[in-house]
This record gives C-alpha cells, sequence and structure tokens, in this order.
C-alpha cells in the first residue's frame, strides 16, 4: 500500500470537511461487525468519516491503524473523536469517455469546462438582439416636504 502524498491527504481534508459520520464505534468498541460496515461504506464512498464513542486517546488511535491495516485503507484525519478514513476504490476510477463534435466551443461546453454559459449547449449569438422601443421614463412629480 502506497502511503498518501501530502498534497493528496489535503484534498482528501478538504472533501471530508463537508461529510458527516458513516459509521459510529460504539461502548463495546472496535467488533467485527463495525469493520465489516466500514468496509461497506468505503466500498460505496471511498472516503468516510467514522465517530469513535471512546473518550481515551489511545483507544482511538488503536482503532484508526487497526482499521487502516485490516481493510487496506489509508488515515486521512484523526479530528477529537472523528476518524478520516479513504480507501481507492478502482472499479469507479475509470475515465469518461468524451464524443468530439469538430466544435472546440461545443466539445468544452459538453465536457463542462464552459464558464460562459450555463444552461444551454447552444452557442450564443454574438450580436446582440435589437431592444424593444420604449416609451420614455417617465419622471415621478417632485414633493415638497
Amino acid at each position: 500500500m502506497i502511503p498518501l502524498s501530502p498534497r493528496r491527504r489535503s484534498e482528501l481534508r478538504a472533501e471530508a470537511h463537508k461529510l458527516d459520520p458513516v459509521v459510529i464505534i460504539g461502548d463495546k468498541g472496535l467488533t467485527d461487525e463495525v469493520i465489516a460496515e466500514i468496509d461497506r461504506s468505503l466500498k460505496a464512498h471511498e472516503l468516510i468519516k467514522v465517530r469513535a464513542a471512546a473518550s481515551e486517546r489511545d483507544a482511538r488511535d488503536a482503532w484508526l491503524e487497526t482499521i487502516c491495516a485490516r481493510l487496506e485503507a489509508h488515515p486521512v484525519q484523526r479530528i477529537g473523536k472523528v476518524l478520516v478514513i479513504y480507501r481507492e476504490n478502482p472499479q469507479e476510477r475509470k475515465p469518461k469517455k468524451v464524443e468530439k463534435t469538430g466544435s472546440p466551443r461545443l466539445d468544452s461546453r459538453i465536457r463542462g469546462n464552459d464558464k460562459e454559459t450555463k444552461g444551454s449547449a447552444r452557442p450564443r449569438s454574438r450580436t446582440p438582439s435589437p431592444r424593444p422601443e420604449s416609451e420614455p421614463r417617465r419622471r415621478r412629480p417632485r414633493t415638497s416636504r
């Protein structure tokens, strides 16, 4: 198992910030059922948070090491009673195929790289449409105070 680079660990920490704990280690400690649940969660999400109920720091550190060793996962972060664990899912890391249309503007929109328009894949016209003629603006009557 190749250790995570500091840059990748930082990216994972940023992603984990918005997550809620998926698994809670209760009073019975780290049982086989809890390990199985963490394994299922890692298969589904790759990056998870686990809340540990133990009040002893040494126990939480030992649990994190045990989880990572048994499940071949990486410890990302430990803040208080929350453990952040990452295990890459090789089935989900397949690159997506993008069809080429021939037009660089449309290709970038299909890939989602276009910042100009957000709603449709149809290119916008560069010539502005004429504005409708309107009546002259009316002024509000002045009132004395």
